[in-house]
């Protein structure tokens, strides 16, 4: 074979908030396993993992980047993640792709506001998960602390597999071996016991030869499947401690990487649906190909890259694959391997592996490639909750003439990134550039600057507010013209009521007329007028939802009633209808999650009640406190700004959609009168 077995491969994502050593960690395994022979550094830009341009620049990684080594005989693929907030989505994106997600917590900062959000929804997705302490041997350090914290935190199931012994110069494994060795804290002998007791519990017969025989006694090879079975149930986070820049406890965390984190034979399989049936999987070369596109980029030497996992069979070059439900098969020119910036070519990707196509247009994120061509029901993945982007810009070009360019270089920048999007407001009538925070907008500007030479003009988006009604009410309008010869008419009676802000639309229409006062031809186009008014909202210019609407009754004319004329009346209908049923404006509200040092709870909760915003929830954690709370996204539009100032810098906060609810009056009147609707050519 000329690729690894699935059973040697370990894929692994390494996440965690931003500062805590991923990328000086990877180089360290690169440079330990053997795979490369000097050391590169963050600060001076030479990392196999952060290789572009805007990552040198910003001394943070700001995509996700793939390397592999091989150690113990094993083949392992590591991802590593941007840690800012902004960027999280690039992380989430990269779970299909892995069995295990390492979370790195920084010793020195302790459980960070990333630390809490990844653990959770590598728990949601089903994914094993390890805690990595890293920077142990800085000064002044309370691991003991931490450690308390974090399983306060998350749980008992967080267990020490290694502990660093007295000043921190080293590790010593605590559950394969039951060392008796000085530690920096607790001791060798307990946290040996609490790791293995945890582990048996998942296995009946081993917890019962535990209590007999101790565990001395147990099958190692038993003790190992049992350790794998606890991590894909959750029921064990493993702790490990180690130094990136010393390389202390490096070498423990290679072995436990290859010998004890699960396989893709191990881990728990993706959930893959042909339909609405689901669709199992195996690492079988001889099977028919599954391959999951997890992330796009562009290579500025080869193009465009799909970077897929294989979950079934093989992606071979100069081989041919469908993707997703078109029937025209992709001509697979090149399959490689990546090491940062670097491809390797390769004649085949085995089950299990990670790997790259170039050069074809046809991939995009979250796409499957298969053997199949079909229209109906492809293979796909169940798709990932990724954060919406909610901070935004709007934007204009400085130069016009950088039309076309921008629409090209949009579309790339959005395949890249799945938290990045850009959008026409009709009801504003901005276009508007989003994303997750200040940042990651202030590179995505940088990119199309640097890049593709295009400059644009940004300020504050205008609140994307939306109109509802809150009662019933009914209404009618009688359309009637004559200019000479045919004329329009046509008679429209309408009820309209409020539908739950949850509904899966937010619109019904319903023909309630009996006895042909209206010919059903033309119900189409009352529809149509409602519809007009829909988008264009009816008491301040913003989109309308939460209607229901029903036609009762009208009149026709055999010779003057045309679509137009019932188009006309359908609309005016319903804007008065709408008039009538105590309409209101929604604002959008998000969840907001802020971490600070507790000094400043008071200020953050005192500032969100200005903002109008309820807390929900407080959690007090040795120094640290995070904040939970629901606001207005328009008073939130500056809080990376406003917390910076609040904390000096040392707060964090993400954001997420919540739900519409409806402005307050003041600034509802405020609105309203502003509105001046455009007049309708009848």
């Amino acid at each position: 074979m000329t690729f690894p077995t699935p059973d040697s491969i370990r894929n692994l994502c390494l996440c965690g908030q931003t500062g805590s050593g991923k990328t000086t960690l990877v180089e360290r395994l690169l440079f330990e396993s053997g795979e490369i022979k000097r050391l590169g550094a963050v600060q001076d830009g030479n990392t196999v993992s952060d290789y572009a341009e805007e990552e040198q620049r910003h001394h943070h990684s700001l995509q996700p980047s793939i390397v592999h080594f091989d150690y113990e005989g094993h083949h392992v693929n590591v991802i590593d993640t941007p840690g800012m907030s902004d960027f999280i989505g690039h992380a989430i994106a990269c779970f299909p792709a892995v069995e295990s997600v390492v979370i790195m917590i920084d010793a020195s900062k302790g459980i960070e506001s990333e630390t809490r959000r990844l653990m959770r929804l590598a728990a949601d997705r089903k994914l094993p998960r390890m805690l990595l302490i890293n920077k142990i041997d800085l000064p002044e350090l309370d691991l003991e602390q931490l450690v308390d914290d974090i399983r306060n935190t998350f749980g008992d199931i967080c267990l020490p597999i290694n502990m660093p012994t007295p000043g921190c110069g080293d590790v010593i494994d605590v559950f394969e071996t039951d060392a008796h060795d000085a530690t920096a804290f607790s001791s060798a002998e307990t946290a040996h016991t609490r790791i293995v007791e945890q582990v048996v519990e998942v296995d009946d017969q081993l917890t019962e030869n535990y209590l007999e025989s101790g565990a001395e006694k147990l099958d190692p090879n038993r003790i190992h499947v049992a350790f794998e079975k606890a991590l894909r149930e959750g029921h064990l986070v493993p702790i490990v401690f180690a130094s990136a820049t010393s390389g202390t406890g490096i070498k423990h965390l290679l072995h436990v990487t290859a010998s004890l984190l699960p396989s893709p034979l191990e881990g728990n399989p993706r959930p893959f649906v042909r339909g609405d049936e689901p669709l199992p999987t195996e690492f079988d070369p001889d099977k028919p190909t599954i391959a999951h596109i997890f992330r796009v980029a562009t290579d500025p030497h080869i193009g465009k890259l799909g970077i897929f996992r294989v979950h079934q069979g093989c992606v071979r070059a100069r081989g041919e694959l469908y993707i997703d439900d078109l029937r025209k098969p992709l001509r697979i020119g090149h399959v490689m391997r990546l090491q940062g910036k670097d491809h390797k070519e390769t004649d085949v990707i085995g089950p299990g592996e990670i790997g790259a196509v170039s050069k074809i247009d046809e991939v995009h994120f979250d796409g499957v490639l298969h053997d199949e061509a079909t229209t109906e029901n492809p293979p796909h993945l169940v798709p990932l909750a990724l954060p919406k982007p909610m901070y935004g810009l709007a934007i204009e070009l400085k130069r016009h003439a950088d039309e076309t360019k921008f629409s090209s270089a949009v579309q790339k920048l959005q395949s890249e990134d799945p938290c990045f999007r850009v959008e026409r407001i009709s009801a504003t009538n901005e276009t508007v550039m989003r994303g997750l925070g200040e940042l990651h907008l202030r590179v995505i500007l940088e990119k199309l600057q640097t890049q593709y030479g295009i400059e644009l003009e940004t300020a504050p988006p205008k609140i994307a507010y939306k109109e509802t009604i809150t009662s019933q009410a009914e209404a009618h309008y009688r359309h009637k013209k004559q200019t000479g010869g045919s004329g329009q008419f046509g008679e429209v009676y309408l009820r309209i009521a409020p539908l739950p802000q949850d509904h899966k639309t937010g619109f019904e229409f319903e023909n309630k007329t009996v006895g042909g006062s209206i010919p059903k031809q033309f119900m189409p186009a009352i529809e149509k007028g409602i519809r007009q008014v829909l988008d264009e909202g009816a008491i301040a210019g913003y989109p309308m939802s939460g209607v229901r609407v029903e036609v009762y009754d009208g009149k026709h004319h055999d010779v003057d009633s045309k679509e137009i004329a019932f188009i006309t009346a359908g609309r005016k209908a319903f804007v008065e209808a709408v008039k009538k049923s105590r309409p209101v404006l929604l604002e959008p509200f998000v969840d907001v999650e802020v971490s600070i040092p507790s000094q400043y709870m008071g200020d953050i909760t005192g500032d969100l009640s200005v903002k109008r915003g309820r807390v929900s929830d407080t959690q007090v954690l040795s120094d640290t406190c995070v904040i939970r709370a629901t606001a207005p996204l328009s008073e939130l539009q500056n809080y990376a700004t406003d917390l910076k100032s609040i904390t000096a810098g040392s707060g964090a906060f993400t954001l997420s959609y919540s739900h519409d609810e409806p402005a307050p009056p003041a600034v509802q009147q405020d609105v309203i009168a502003a509105y001046q609707p455009q007049e309708q050519n009848d």
